[in-house]
């Protein structure tokens, strides 16, 4: 995965509560046997028209947001059923973290497996950041992992906390498999002992 320190990006307000993840990914995207295609499919029923044309009255079809790098969401945000599908579109539409103050379990747990940053404010600093970055001339913000801060436009910055488990798999782009096999020494000598202690196992 794509390591995650400092990211500068331009973020988009899209505050709607109990976004679920059929409208992050809407079924039609899930029959393909592989990945690709899926930033076509991300909000898919709000990006597009029925004629297939770009919705303009939709924020990621607006300038500056469609360049968007992060989201800055409402509350329970990836709610519904477990489709790993909507958070690999997100990844694929560019998108690096996602800001809200709650996340869906399941979906939390897919984006850290993904290299997806999930940041977690409180609902006052949260509404500071939507009215920050729903103006066009300040919509673009810097997420500093490293430092554990959301610099705004204006120069103030906001903190967030993290895992530290969590911030250390993204900062070196470690999936859940990566993580595991940094610990490739201790697991053998797990297995020696354990093979020595109960010899019929092997």
């Amino acid at each position: 995965m794509q390591p995650f320190t400092t990211v500068s990006g331009v973020a988009a307000p899209f505050l709607a509560a109990n976004v679920d993840t059929d409208v992050i990914m809407p079924k039609q995207f899930l029959k393909g046997i592989d990945r690709n295609g899926l930033d076509r499919g991300v909000f898919f029923d709000l990006r597009f028209l029925q004629d297939g044309n770009l919705n303009p009255e939709f924020v990621l079809n607006q300038a500056p947001w469609s360049q968007s790098s992060f989201l800055v969401v409402g509350p329970n945000f990836g709610c519904g059923s477990s489709r790993e599908h909507a958070v690999w579109g997100l990844k694929q539409l560019g998108i690096r973290a996602i800001i809200g103050t709650s996340f869906a379990g399941i979906f939390f747990d897919n984006c850290q497996r993904n290299g997806v940053l999930l940041i977690q404010l409180s609902e006052a600093e949260l509404q500071v950041l939507g009215a920050m970055v729903a103006q066009p001339q300040n919509a673009a913000i810097e997420v500093d992992l490293v430092e554990q801060a959301i610099r705004l436009a204006d120069g103030r910055s906001i903190t967030f906390s993290i895992d530290t488990l969590r911030k250390d798999a993204l900062m070196r782009g470690l999936d859940a498999i990566g993580s595991t096999l940094q610990r490739t020494e201790q697991i053998k000598a797990f297995e020696t002992r354990h093979l020595q202690a109960n010899p019929w196992l092997a």
